[in-house]
Order: structure tokens, then sequence, then C-alpha cells
């Protein structure tokens, strides 16, 4: 039985599972938009969220921005700004606050 070739199989497989994954949220909006947001993974070198909204096949990928509390997305002249399980939806003018269920 060779042992360094399984101690480097387990090593790798632990390495594997703790690869850091995309997660996701579902959004519902106080003016009624409902919308799906995919998160890239915690440490990406480019962080950024992809908006679908509900009932559209439409993806809109933000980048990440400087923020001081939360998680902020600016693109498009949208902004989606998080916090806790909380959210503010922004486009153009309109501004919506967002929970996650």
């Amino acid at each position: 039985m060779d042992y360094r070739r399984m101690g480097l199989a387990a090593a790798l497989s632990v390495v594997a599972a703790g690869a850091a994954q995309a997660t996701e949220a579902q959004y519902e909006c106080s003016g009624g938009t409902r919308l799906l947001a995919q998160f890239s993974p915690p440490g990406a070198p480019n962080g950024h969220v992809v908006l679908t909204f509900t009932g559209s096949d439409r993806k809109l990928r933000l980048p990440q921005a400087m923020s001081a509390d939360g998680g902020r997305y600016v693109g498009d002249g949208i902004e989606f700004w998080i916090k806790g399980r909380g959210a503010t939806l922004t486009r153009g003018d309109q501004r919506e606050t967002c929970t996650s269920p």
C-alpha cells in the first residue's frame, strides 16, 4: 500500500471540499420586484452579483463596489446593496427595499 499517495489524495479532497462556492438568494422587494441574486464566491478577485428578475430571462451582472457596510454592487444605472437578509435595489430614481425570506 502506498501511504504517500493515499495521504496526497486525502489532502486534495479536503482542499477541494473547502473551495469557496458561489451563493444565491431570492429577494422580494417593496415595489413588487422579485429576483434571484447569485453572488461570486467569497474572496474572488473580481466580486460580482448576477441578478435575474422573475418573469424575465435577462441576467444582469454587477461588479462589486466599495462599501463600508454590507455588499454593494453597481453597474448600468443599477445599485444592489445587501446587508444581512435585507437589500436595497435602486434603478435610476426608483428605490425598493428587499428581503430574503
